[in-house]
């Protein structure tokens, strides 16, 4: 179930391409995609990684007005970044206010960061929608397995990440309760200036933390009860093992990550420099 705006820690059930992927496979990939979207710098770049996301998109069977719905909470961030970019990069103006002019390089380069963040939000998203969180744990701990030999914790890291995913929406819904009860009982949260609203978010604040510390110690007592004791020692109901659908996908990956270093060779930078 998806509630709220933000994607990151819910799990999607379905049957899908995506969903029956290793979880170590996906992991990477999702690495491979972040680094690669980071190192194209033209619209030609988002157009391979652009068509590698909604392909993903597709495959995953995640319906988009899920995804478009966890858009909403970064739409402020995006139209800021726009405007900074607008009217703060020198170029040729296409209109002023005021003393602020803004320019047509700051247009581009303001819809080109916009669109990286987008594409960024929609694939990324895919990881946790399409993995649960076992699988996730596991898929990191294999992960961090090799770096055990230099006294990396990877069992723990590999949990304490997962259980942060998992909590974020639990934490988000709390949230949103605690507000409605508060406004049901009189408690503005929006008329007043900036510190006028930071203050009235006190009685939000408070039981908001109280209640993460009680599930977190009712989480703590639950994994006592059942004799936790850490990675070590510990076996898996399911074993993890790639299959040729990973490799397909994996080689994928380094398709697309290949066309995106090209496309940076070949065409350059959004904005030629000397343009500016």
């Amino acid at each position: 179930m998806i509630s709220g705006g933000i994607l990151v820690g819910q799990y999607y059930p379905v049957r899908s391409f995506v969903h029956s992927l290793d979880p170590r496979a996906k992991i990477l990939i999702s690495i491979i995609f972040m680094a690669i979207l980071f190192v194209g710098n033209n619209f030609y770049a988002f157009a391979v990684t652009g068509t590698f996301a909604v392909l993903a998109v597709t495959l995953s069977r995640i319906p988009w007005k899920v995804l478009i719905r966890g858009l909403r909470p970064i739409v402020f961030i995006m139209s800021f970044t726009i405007l900074l970019h607008l009217f703060l990069t020198p170029g040729h103006a296409i209109f002023q206010i005021g003393p602020l002019k803004a320019t047509l390089p700051g247009l581009i380069q303001g819809l080109f960061i916009a669109l990286r963040l987008i594409i960024l939000i929609i694939f990324t998203s895919l990881l946790t929608l399409t993995t649960s969180p076992i699988e996730l744990t596991d898929g990191l701990e294999d992960i961090l397995k090799p770096f055990s030999r230099i006294g990396v914790p990877a069992h723990e890291i590999a949990m304490m990440m997962t259980i942060a995913l998992r909590f974020i929406p639990t934490l988000l819904e709390e949230a949103d309760r605690i507000m409605k009860a508060q406004m049901a009982r009189g408690a503005d949260f929006e008329s007043g200036n900036m510190f006028q609203r930071a203050k009235s978010l006190v009685p939000l604040l408070v039981p908001l933390f109280v209640s993460a510390f009680r599930r977190a110690d009712e989480l703590a007592m639950a994994m006592e009860a059942r004799c936790y004791r850490g990675g070590e020692g510990r076996t898996r109901m399911r074993q993890l093992s790639l299959s040729a659908k990973d490799y397909y996908a994996l080689g994928l990956t380094i398709v697309m990550s290949a066309l995106v270093v090209y496309t940076r060779v070949r065409f350059g930078p959004v904005i030629p420099r000397g343009t500016v």
